[in-house]
């Protein structure tokens, strides 16, 4: 797995909390739990306080979206150092899929520590392990193995596109946060949802003022036409 897919958890965290609508859905073990998606091994772990500690590392990691689409990219990334120093990780190499002779990966028993199962494995299945980076889950509790797997994630994509593809859903009331990874750096919702609501909030601002207009502009041709004094033949 790389571990640039790994930044979405920081964004799944972030956006547990819609603080201009208050409202707010880490509030159980099992709203905890969702959050792992896929891995249910270190899900398992989540207690109840990891809501609390979740909840304060969440604030943290909004903080770093906040300065990145402020454009203070050394805030950003302090901020988000300071949070991979206090929750490091462990990569490692895994190998859970193999290449067949024509290149293509396939999925093949179940990882190790090593990436490869002993007494066969890549070997039995045919071709070479698929060898990438993973991050290896050995945190005290669930919390310090989200974050530390969250900011890691940020981080790869942080210095692979930029502090500036880190945003916040100018949609409003919306302040979900988002990963842009598109062609041209021109994203600025979080989602297509919020992008209709706001072409579409825009579209009737924008006939409001123009119906505006055109009123004041009949009201000044009447007042126009009052005022100009009538010739006599």
């Amino acid at each position: 797995m790389e571990l640039a897919y790994y930044s979405d958890y920081a964004v799944r965290l972030v956006n547990t909390e819609q603080p201009e609508r208050g409202t707010d859905s880490l509030t159980t073990v099992e709203a905890v739990r969702d959050l792992f998606g896929p891995a249910q091994q270190a899900a398992r772990r989540a207690t109840d306080s990891d809501v609390t500690r979740l909840r304060t590392v969440r604030a943290r990691l909004r903080a770093v979206f906040e300065a990145a689409a402020g454009g203070d990219e050394v805030r950003a990334v302090d901020l988000l150092n300071a949070l991979m120093m206090e929750f490091p990780v462990s990569p490692q190499i895994s190998g859970h899929k193999n290449r067949d002779a024509g290149g293509t990966s396939r999925s093949w028993g179940s990882p190790r520590s090593s990436g490869v199962e002993s007494g066969g494995g890549a070997e039995s299945a045919g071709g070479r392990p698929d060898w990438h980076m993973h991050i290896a889950d050995h945190a005290a509790n669930a919390t310090a193995g989200y974050t530390a797997t969250a900011c890691m994630g940020l981080a790869f994509h942080l210095t692979d596109l930029g502090v500036d593809r880190l945003g916040i859903c100018e949609a409003q009331p919306c302040r979900n946060v988002y990963l842009d990874t598109s062609t041209n750096r021109s994203r600025r919702y979080c989602s297509d949802r919020c992008a209709t609501r706001a072409n579409v909030a825009a579209y009737r601002a924008r006939k409001r003022l123009e119906s505006e207009r055109s009123g004041l502009t009949g009201r000044t041709a009447d007042t126009t036409q009052e005022s100009t004094p009538v010739t006599e033949r």
